[in-house]
């Protein structure tokens, strides 16, 4: 398909602006289907499978290795198939011609039924069965509903938020909770319907309302004569509901303290109606009863949460489709009736709910809920994109209007929390919310697009014998740098941003067009040249006294974390001067005092017993884990220390992977007996983290590493680099002790932070002392 075709190019061209090979991606492997369909809105989720291209090294066979410069393994580019689910929403309008696009394009679909829910689901299922030749199996809303949100809830990070108007940040993101029950959910569609969930599969309808959404549409077109329900809300953010509703300081001339009344709370809505001689306008009016009708919904739902004491509750369903001015209103009742102690939460994809749900209850028999999945930036379309809000420059800038997409990977592994975390709802894994912060998110787009066209050299340069290379990254920059227009924009498309989502985006957009590790040459390089030296540091270290060695070695670990390639100032110094070096390196390291510097407490912890196990996450390839880590790995274990190596389970910037981890661990226990004997008497263990970025969420580790963790009683945690332990992690509390160490390659930064660039942090913690006093 031509890349400028438009789907019903003569009734929609107007409308859609993205190619619809771009919006139905990947179709063509679409495996299972189920629509939700609205009283206006359609919602499209399909499984399909992705072709795309990944990195893989393999150990040479070094018993037969002819000279010193062999390579100490090779690298391959090999197509793997995961799989992704896809949700599409689009208007009722264009169901027809997108059946018709689908239609064309089902090639390899496996089943013969699509899973419907939603009140439209009967009215469309002769045209769904006629136009796809597929059974049309009906699913009960609610079930599908609350399937949908528990799903959203567990898998998607910053999926719930509050909303404060008028705030810097008006959207508050919340972290992931492991436990997402009990809840409420107020689903306001036409009426309302509230739901206590209690578990995966014990829900309840408790109560709801017959004034809802479409009590609002139906009086609006009255009272205004507007007949679409986006011109409706439109109306009603410029409408001044004063002029209309009768306030409490209209009846008493003020505020009525006495009952904790406000001058200006409702007292009566459309109050000033019945007795001013004058003509209202169309926005005052839709204005009055937004609030009206919202107002009611909220103080329902305040009561159904007291009356079965529940402090979260859940807003969803077409009346909201994240319109600021429901939010607020909504937000303002629960706030009011229940004094703050009750929270209203609105989802970034509770359009979606029904649409997963139906899925899910269609792939029962995969048990997509025994894996974990992860949001996919690249394919996903920002919160908002199809606000009623945003005007038509906005919409254009958005590039999927009227369709809003979401797009999510099936993770290899199942993603748990940390078991050293010690408050799991309370973890909070980014050190700063560019979201809220203006000055940092200005600093830090900035940054990131200035860096995009040493990303796309490095590209291309990492696939210098394929020809579509040079072509493929440019895709990239273009798709990118919208990503970044995006969010300069809308700072909260993607829930808080963050240094860490903009590394995580960039590695979608490099994974999307097939840039799967674009440093895995300089990672080789790097790692050979590095292991020729170990043998060196380990004697060098040897001969110092034990005083000297613990400091020689923590300052090998911060002069080795100096080698990051992420860190622009680095990678400038590196391309020039490719003879840098490990003693370069500590050469550059700012001298006791350090900006943040524990060092004298962790000698004195070292004068006492061993730990017992030390979980050590790991950062960057060559001089950084090789003359670094396995150093201090080695001191480790000669105190009688078990060690935990955890590195990245896929590429990301010049991190070492898991795989590669591997092949360096053989080599070096080759050449060292004390790496060698822990290797073999199973006291040197490596273990893959489940992430593929530079930086560290502790609430999303593979579960094989939170097991490995318990079972060896770890009571040392270690986290290296700036990502890990600046970025993120840096407010962390964990039930262990801890080493948070990075050197600060960012002037930026370095000077927020009250440094200069090469600034040490060096921050050892010891666990809060327990409810009962002791540590």
């Amino acid at each position: 398909m031509a890349s400028c075709e438009r789907i019903g190019r003569d009734s929609m061209d107007k409308s859609i602006t993205l190619p619809p090979d771009e919006i139905f991606r990947n179709l063509e492997n679409a495996k299972r289907f189920a629509i939700d369909i609205g009283g206006s809105l359609t919602k499209l989720a399909y499984y399909s499978t992705v072709q795309h291209k990944v990195a893989k090294v393999r150990s040479f066979d070094h018993s037969v290795k002819e000279t010193e410069d062999d390579p100490l393994y090779e690298i391959s580019v090999q197509e793997e198939i995961t799989a992704r689910l896809h949700f599409i929403k689009f208007e009722n309008t264009y169901i027809e011609t997108c059946l018709d696009f689908i239609k064309d394009h089902l090639v390899n679909t496996e089943t013969k039924v699509i899973k419907a829910t939603g009140g439209g689901a009967h009215k469309f299922k002769d045209l769904i069965e006629k136009k796809l030749k597929l059974k049309v199996d009906k699913e009960d809303e609610m079930t599908c509903l609350i399937k949908g949100c528990n799903f959203v809830l567990r898998n998607i990070p910053h999926e719930a938020f509050v909303y404060v108007r008028h705030a810097d940040s008006e959207f508050r993101f919340q972290n992931t909770n492991p436990d997402i029950f009990p809840y409420l959910l107020v689903n306001i569609g036409s009426g309302v319907s509230i739901v206590k969930v209690e578990s995966e599969d014990k829900f309840e309808r408790i109560g709801g309302s017959s004034i809802g959404g479409g009590t609002f549409w139906g009086l609006g077109a009255l009272l205004t004569k507007t007949k679409r329900f986006d011109e409706l809300l439109q109306l009603a953010s410029r409408g001044q509901h004063t002029s209309v509703d009768m306030l409490v300081k209209d009846i008493y001339g003020g505020s009525y303290a006495s009952l904790g009344l406000t001058g200006d709370l409702i007292a009566s809505s459309f109050g000033k109606s019945a007795t001013a001689d004058k003509e209202f306008s169309k926005e005052d009016m839709a204005k009055s009863l937004l609030h009206m009708i919202s107002n009611d919904i909220g103080q329902l739902a305040c009561l159904y949460a007291r009356l079965h004491n529940l402090s979260r509750v859940y807003f969803g369903g077409f009346f909201i489709r994240g319109h600021p001015v429901t939010m607020h209103t909504i937000t303002y009742s629960i706030n009011f009736f229940t004094k703050g102690e009750v929270q209203a939460l609105f989802l970034r994809h509770e359009g979606y709910l029904g649409a997963i749900g139906a899925f899910l209850k269609g792939a029962e028999e995969d048990n997509p809920n025994q894996y974990s999945w992860g949001e996919n930036y690249a394919g996903s379309s920002g919160l908002m994109s199809v606000s009623p809000d945003l005007n038509p420059m906005q919409r254009a800038r958005s590039g999927t209007f009227p369709f809003d997409m979401l797009e999510m990977d099936r993770l290899e592994r199942k993603l748990v929390n940390l078991p050293l975390l010690q408050d799991p709802s309370s973890y909070i894994p980014d050190t700063v919310d560019l979201t809220e912060d203006a000055l940092a998110r200005e600093y830090w787009l900035f940054c990131f697009e200035d860096a995009l066209d040493g990303v796309v050299k490095r590209a291309v340069a990492s696939q210098p014998d394929l020809p579509q290379a040079v072509e493929r990254a440019e895709k990239f920059r273009q798709k990118y740098r919208h990503k970044l227009q995006t969010l300069r924009q809308q700072p909260f498309a993607y829930g808080s941003l963050t240094v860490r989502s903009l590394l995580d985006t960039r590695e979608h957009c490099l994974n999307e067009f097939n840039f799967p590790d674009p440093y895995s040459k300089i990672k080789q390089r790097e790692n050979d040249l590095a292991l020729k030296y170990f043998q060196k540091v380990v004697k060098s270290l040897e001969k110092l006294s034990w005083e000297q060695r613990q400091f020689a070695l923590i300052k090998g670990l911060l002069a080795g974390n100096v080698f990051d390639w992420g860190a622009k100032a680095v990678s400038d110094v590196l391309e020039s001067d490719p003879e840098f070096g490990f003693e370069e390196a500590k050469r550059q390291l700012q001298e006791r005092p350090w900006l943040v510097d524990c060092f004298d407490q962790w000698i004195e912890r070292l004068k006492g017993p061993p730990h017992t196990c030390a979980l050590f996450f790991v950062d960057n390839s060559g001089i950084d884990i090789i003359l670094g880590v396995f150093p201090f790995v080695r001191e480790l274990l000669c105190r009688g220390t078990e060690v935990v190596l955890a590195s990245n389970s896929g590429p990301a910037l010049n991190d070492v992977t898991n795989n590669e981890l591997q092949i360096l661990t053989e080599r070096i226990a080759a050449m060292d007996t004390v790496i060698q004997t822990g290797i073999r008497d199973d006291r040197l263990i490596l273990v893959q983290s489940g992430s593929s970025s530079p930086c560290l969420d502790l609430s999303r580790l593979d579960k094989v590493l939170a097991t490995v963790v318990r079972e060896r009683h770890t009571d040392l945690v270690i986290i290296e680099g700036m990502g890990r332990a600046i970025h993120t992690n840096y407010y962390a509390t964990l039930s262990c002790e801890s080493l948070k160490l990075a050197v600060i390659k960012n002037s930026w930064l370095a000077e927020r932070l009250g440094g200069k660039i090469f600034s040490v942090v060096f921050k050892y913690e010891q666990p809060p002392p327990s409810l009962d006093g002791h540590q």
